[in-house]
């Protein structure tokens, strides 16, 4: 964490300096807006989180309740949320406070006595080492309670504005904010009382039943499986002994559930298999009892048995998976015709079971990657072409999700004499590991994700995908670090130059890009960086040495990787790395010995791989996305 460029810092240095509109943040929410976010769940809140780092960017949230949500329904932290999280700053807070799962149980009817249950098999959580980072469970209050604290903290001071309830929106192209959204006060003196908000962009982040979505003619299309799940979080006494052990359980005659322990020790959750329905029903399941559902659980969990003490939090569902045909309001003959306004993100326009633990990890990252190139736009970095790239890119990855949903879904609500194979569910859970970690997410080539004409150079960062961060040496003070664990949630592209064989000051392809990245006029960082930022704003360029740290003399380092930032121009030395003997990037990332360049994008993933001396093609790459 860098602060004091600007000063002595002595308090928090989580919290940045207020700028922009967090120098005088009005209160009460505005007549006039640039973004308006309706909805503070996950993706409401990393959008928040993000679009704060833009501090000339007016941006507020709305949500109907009262006040932050103290329950929540969402609880699995994939490893690529954790990852996003250390980008936004609580990786290591969230993660002290929440159960972490490394293994899980499959139990099945014993052959010799099928009425009860035997654990069959345990598999590793990350059996091929995939991330860093854990999987993780923790209440979905926590996690938006940590998002608003890093919005709260961001130089645009951006808080929740609670007690307003969407009611509807109008889009009327040709003025400043076309978006006119009508809201109504749902708490206070004005209960019921209606007013007009006018945006440049809506984004809604408001849920399964979403009005956004209505309000712009978009429908949630697909099916149902006809199959309903009781889930509960409670406090219980059992004899079952891996009740801190996630669990895939299957009986012989009393369906299945999916069991997960929860942070804090005591509360676990138990997906409760409640039978396929009719098509008759109608809903009528959703008003199972919970003594019918814990009666379900124990004849599950037959020999063990399971007493339940206190429900925290409780429900009924049917399994569905549907999905809009696009996640904005531009019809598709008009994409590229005319600039979307109103973007619909989560539950809003992809909806799946809950058993795969990808809803609330889905839909964050649907909110980190429209806020991102919402603040382009608005900060004058980009054209507005670069908001058709969120539907094109999130909509192929909600259908991904659906179909491998309805794969887990039905292995789960099998019987174990349904399956080809007796072991087809643990199998199924180890071969996909990577899909349910958010790690399998590969954009096409678009206006911000290059061709792999050059993937050559660098094998283990693909093209599309995320960068997958590997240990590195920081040269400046010898410190082993997490080379992608810097790059954190500012809306910076980073621009990774990895070294050929000379060393730092020996003429070499990394001081050649050095000398042009820093003094050509065709340099992005050059032409496109304002005059009156540091020259660092928008793009973060580091350098990554083939020699050990102490191989590589920061005084023959070039300057293009040593920049000096702040009002007193001090040097920032930590952009200058050197491979781990023990860990070698190179070697680790299949990295060309003749160097490369690996470009990346504000939300984590590469952008583009080159050769150092394709200076050109780089140019060209980033003309194309920033404006001149």
């Amino acid at each position: 964490m860098q602060f004091h460029h600007h000063g002595y810092v002595s308090g928090d240095p989580r919290v940045q300096p207020p700028a922009g509109v967090g120098l005088d943040r009005p209160e009460e929410l505005p007549g006039e807006v640039d973004v308006l976010i309706v909805g503070s769940g996950p993706a409401g809140m990393i959008a928040a989180a993000q679009l704060a780092q833009f501090p000339n960017v007016v941006t507020r949230v709305v949500e109907r309740r009262p006040g932050r949500l103290e329950v929540g329904q969402a609880d699995g932290i994939q490893a690529r949320s954790v990852e996003t999280f250390q980008a936004f700053g609580f990786a290591g807070r969230i993660t002290e406070e929440a159960y972490r799962i490394t293994e899980m149980a499959f139990w099945k009817p014993d052959p010799e006595n099928p009425k009860n249950i035997v654990r069959a098999a345990r598999a590793p959580d990350d059996p091929t080492g995939i991330s860093e980072f854990p999987h993780l469970i923790v209440n979905q209050a926590r996690v938006l309670d940590y998002f608003a604290e890093a919005a709260r903290n961001a130089p645009a001071r951006l808080v929740p504005d609670y007690g307003y309830e969407f009611v509807g929106l109008e889009v009327s192209e040709g003025a400043e904010r076309p978006v006119a959204v009508t809201l109504r006060s749902t708490s206070g003196a004005d209960e019921g009382a209606e007013r007009t908000v006018r945006a440049k962009y809506v984004i809604g982040c408001d849920g399964a039943r979403s009005k956004v979505r209505e309000s712009i003619g978009r429908e949630l299309a697909g099916d149902r499986a006809n199959h309903a799940w009781g889930v509960m979080d409670v406090l219980a006494e059992t004899d079952f002994p891996d009740i801190r052990t996630k669990c895939a359980i299957q009986s012989h005659d009393g369906g299945s559930i999916l069991h997960i322990p929860r942070e804090g020790n005591h509360l676990f959750r138990m997906y409760v298999d409640l039978g396929e329905i009719s098509e008759e029903d109608h809903g009528s399941v959703r008003s199972t009892t919970q003594e019918e559902v814990e009666a379900r659980a124990n004849r599950i969990l037959h020999p063990y048995t399971l007493t339940v003490k206190h429900v925290a939090w409780r429900s009924v569902y049917e399994v569905g998976h549907r999905l809009t045909d696009k996640f904005d309001d531009v019809p598709e003959d008009l994409v590229g015709a005319r600039t979307p306004r109103v973007f619909i993100t989560g539950d809003a326009c992809h909806t799946h079971s809950a058993k795969a633990g990808q809803g609330m990890n889905v839909s964050m990252q649907d909110g980190w990657n429209i806020a991102w190139k919402i603040g382009h736009v608005l900060d004058g970095r980009a054209d507005e072409a670069l908001l058709d790239t969120y539907s094109a890119e999130r909509r192929v990855i909600a259908q991904d999700l659906i179909d491998f949903d309805r794969k887990w879904s039905s292995l789960m609500a099998a019987k174990p004499e349904e399956l080809d194979d007796p072991s087809e569910l643990e199998d199924f859970y180890v071969k996909t590991a990577e899909f349910p970690a958010g790690l399998m997410t590969q954009y096409q080539p678009s206006m911000i994700t290059g061709s792999d004409a050059h993937q050559e150079r660098a094998t283990g960062f693909p093209v599309g995908k995320r960068f997958k961060s590997n240990a590195v040496t920081r040269v400046c003070d010898g410190n082993p670090v997490h080379l992608g664990h810097h790059h954190r949630a500012d809306g910076r592209w980073r621009i990774y130059a990895f070294a050929d064989r000379p060393r730092a000051g020996e003429p070499s392809k990394a001081t050649d890009f050095a000398e042009w990245i820093a003094g050509s006029p065709e340099s992005p960082v050059v032409a496109r960086t304002p005059e009156d930022r540091d020259i660092d704003a928008w793009f973060d360029v580091k350098v990554i040495y083939q020699q050990d740290h102490t191989g590589v003399d920061l005084g023959s380092v070039p300057r293009a990787y040593l920049p000096k930032v702040g009002p007193y121009e001090l040097v920032d030395y930590e952009k200058v790395y050197a491979a781990d003997p023990a860990d070698d990037i190179f070697e680790a990332r299949g990295i060309d010995r003749d160097g490369a360049i690996v470009v990346v994008r504000p939300d984590h993933y590469v952008a583009t791989v080159l050769p150092l001396r394709a200076t050109g093609e780089l140019a060209a790459f980033f003309a194309g996305v920033f404006t001149p």
